[in-house]
């Protein structure tokens, strides 16, 4: 098999015309920043593979629901990543220390906004799942609701 940087993958020499594969992971790190891995898909840059060549551009964080959703997209691309590479420590550590601000960044989410998910009723007064203002009815600006017309 040819030596490879992240970027590349590697085809088997005797692969057959038109069977789909995807070549190995090769390793973790270099690894894109939250915001651009969550607009190119992948946290990996090996695995970066934009459809007919075209690279979405990449996403403003400018709410706290889209900087949760890129922490936890992190932590998704992680954990995929390690269900292959289990013995790759250094991305373990990555790993776990996301996850906590993970956890505290959807705490304080939910203790703001409501919940994300049924989970999360558990720290609820009363039943809020269909509460206003629902999270894309923010504008970015702290508090400030969006009209929305359905």
């Amino acid at each position: 098999m040819n030596t490879c940087d992240h970027k590349s993958g590697a085809l088997m020499p005797c692969a057959p015309l038109a069977l789909a594969y995807v070549p190995m992971q090769q390793a973790a790190v270099p690894a894109y920043e939250a915001d651009e891995a969550l607009s190119r898909g992948t946290l990996f840059p090996g695995l970066d593979l934009p459809f007919k060549n075209i690279v979405n551009s990449t996403m403003k964080i400018d709410t706290p629901l889209e900087e949760l959703m890129a922490l936890g997209f992190v932590l998704h691309e992680l954990f995929l990543y390690l269900e292959t590479h289990k013995d790759d420590d250094e991305a373990f550590a990555m790993y776990k220390k996301f996850l906590p601000l993970y956890e505290e960044g959807k705490r304080r989410y939910v203790e703001r906004y409501g919940p994300l998910d049924r989970g999360d009723l558990k720290y609820s007064e009363h039943f809020n799942w269909l509460d206003d203002p629902w999270p894309w009815e923010y504008d970015g600006r702290e508090g400030v609701k969006r009209d929305v017309h359905v």
